[in-house]
Parts: structure tokens; sequence; C-alpha cells
């Protein structure tokens, strides 16, 4: 008998990659999706295991060089949950926030493995107050203020030392110490939702899905439970 490719070899030991989840299923968690959410959030956030708990996949539709449609994803931070919506930051010039711009619809993955969960949030996203990205930016490390002004996020880099240059550049205008202005073009998206599915995982693949869904962002949520 001939041995396994390599490729058949790691075929078999992907296949093979299953886990028992546990018995604790979801049977209520109110009429209201947000505080459903914070809930499940400060729990991961407890959970020794689970590293930075308000980090989330976001997907946007954009397009690529030959001007076609492409799905592009990427871990971002949550960093407010107000005014009925999910709040983020990053540079408006972005790959991210060009794919807004062509179709404002996204979707956000919170991924807590450790605790056999993760929430699903469909919806649509926009551009923050400016006044509030700014109070948002003058709260940030002075490192992380800036490399908002170093990185041209999503363009072309020569080397890694250019991107150095341009730190010490905006290091040496703006002192630790000083006041750093908050770059017109970062600032924060809101995502608007119009579906939140809580997943948790149950013995034999019999996982729990309960989605809060509503036709627009005016609509009053329905909770429906969902085959896994």
């Amino acid at each position: 008998m001939s041995a396994d490719t390599p490729e058949q070899s790691n075929r078999q030991a992907i296949s093979a990659m299953r886990r028992s989840y546990g018995e604790v299923g979801i049977t209520d968690l109110g009429a209201d999706p947000f505080a459903a959410f914070t809930t499940w959030l400060h729990e991961a956030a407890d959970n020794q295991f689970i590293v930075e708990a308000n980090a989330m996949v976001l997907s946007t539709l954009g397009t690529v060089a030959d001007g076609s449609e492409a799905i592009s994803t990427r871990t971002v931070l949550l960093k407010d949950i107000s005014q009925g919506g999910f709040t983020f930051f990053t540079n408006y010039s972005s790959r991210k926030s060009q794919g807004i711009e062509l179709n404002p619809q996204v979707s956000l993955l919170f991924p807590w493995y450790a605790m056999e969960r993760q929430v699903t949030i469909s919806g649509f996203a926009a551009k923050i107050e400016r006044s509030e990205s700014e109070e948002y930016f003058a709260s940030r490390p002075w490192s992380s203020q800036i490399g908002a002004w170093a990185s041209a996020q999503s363009a072309p880099l020569a080397t890694r030392e250019e991107l150095e240059q341009r730190y010490a550049g905006a290091s040496a205008k703006w002192p630790e110490g000083s006041v750093v202005p908050c770059p017109p073009h970062w600032g924060g998206y809101r995502v608007l939702p119009t579906s939140i599915e809580f997943w948790q995982g149950r013995y034999s693949r019999l996982h729990d899905r309960l989605r809060y869904e509503r036709p627009d962002t005016n609509s009053d949520w329905l909770v429906n439970r969902y085959y896994p």
C-alpha cells in the first residue's frame, strides 16, 4: 500500500479536528439585544483565556484593482455601544472605509472561542459626528495618536524604514506631552444593526442560535431561534 501524500495527510488531519461542546445553553436573553450583548461582552472580558474581548471581525464589500467587487475582512476593536450601534475607529482612507463608502452594509463577528460563544451582527455603518471622533482621539495614548498621523493605512509601503521615519517626523512635530490634533482622515463609524445573533456551542452539535431581527434600524426587535 502506498503511503499517503502530504496533501492527503494534511486533509485527514484537518478533517479529524473536532471537539465536544458543553451542556450550557441559551434560555432567555431578554427583549433588548444590546443588554444581552453587554452581558456577554463583560463575561468574555472576565474570562482569562480570551484576549481582547472587544476584538471583532469586520467584513466589508469593496473593489479590487480590476474594478470588480470583493469581500474583505479584518479585526478591529469595539470602542463604544451607544445610540443604537457599535462604534469602531479607523483611517477614513483605509480599505475598510473605501468599502463602506461603496456599500455601507457590513457584518461584525465576536469569536469568543474559549466560551464556545460567538455573536454575529449585520447592519449599516455610518461615520459618527466629528466631535465624537475628536473626543475619543484625545483619550488615546500619545503613541497611538502619533501612529494615526504616521500611517497612510492600506496604501503601498516601500520599506519599514519609511513608516518609522514618518513616525519620527510626527513625534518631532508633536512631542510627548503636547496636544496632538485628531487627523482629518481619522475617525469613527457606528454600525446600526438589523440583526444580532447569539450562538452558544452545545453537545452533539445541537448548538443554540438566537437571533434578534428587524427589517430596518427604526423597527422593533423580534427574537427567533434557528436550527444550528
